[in-house]
């Protein structure tokens, strides 16, 4: 059986964020699972660096189901969390199951890769204090205010925590983040062997 890990979003997540590590992840065999506030088709967002804007800019993304609400996670079951950005965070840090969640993966020691807004959930959670994170920059006085030190590199690992800035540093963030999970959890099973192992 392949080992699981849990993706963690909602609506206004950002579209590359989410599917990026959901694809990269299956792809090295594991299972992935989507949890979100409840099950539902999720709307995603695509955000943009443009020319001109002082910010990102927004446009509709794509749409994907929620494998399960947060009410129905069993922490217990995975052997990582995934937290994407976007604007999702900005709402989903305030949920009181989804804090219970990542707080399990915190105090269990078990891979936390979480990149842009992300971050404002694992802060709400209490999961930064002493840590060295990155997230989009315009987090830094957030990570600072939640008790952590913020870096601004592609992927910063810090244990078991790998954080990172935006899509653009994606290569950087999965790579950083696989090597951590091959040292805490081995390999994972091969989906097309029959006997699981």
């Amino acid at each position: 059986m392949a080992q699981k890990i849990l993706l963690v979003t909602g609506d206004a997540a950002e579209s590359l964020e989410v599917l990026y590590p959901y694809q990269r992840l299956r792809e090295e065999g594991y299972e992935v699972d989507i949890a979100a506030p409840e099950r539902k088709t999720l709307r995603f967002v695509v955000h943009d660096f443009e020319p001109g804007f002082d910010t990102y800019t927004e446009k509709p993304g794509y749409t994907w189901p929620a494998d399960l609400a947060f009410s129905e996670v069993d922490p217990g079951a995975y052997v990582a969390l995934v937290i994407p950005g976007g604007r999702a965070p900005e709402y989903l840090r305030n949920n009181t199951e989804l804090r219970k969640i990542v707080s399990a993966f915190f105090d269990g020691g078990r891979p936390v890769a979480q990149i842009c807004h992300g971050p404002l959930i694992t802060a709400a959670a209490g999961g930064l204090s002493g840590r060295r994170v990155t997230a989009y920059p315009a987090l830094e006085p957030d990570m600072q205010s939640a008790g952590a030190t913020f870096q601004d590199a592609e992927a910063v690992v810090d244990g078991t925590l790998v954080s990172s800035r935006a899509w653009p540093d994606h290569s950087a963030w999965m790579r950083e983040f696989l090597k951590v999970l091959r040292a805490t959890s081995g390999a994972p099973s091969d989906p097309s062997d029959p006997s699981g192992a």
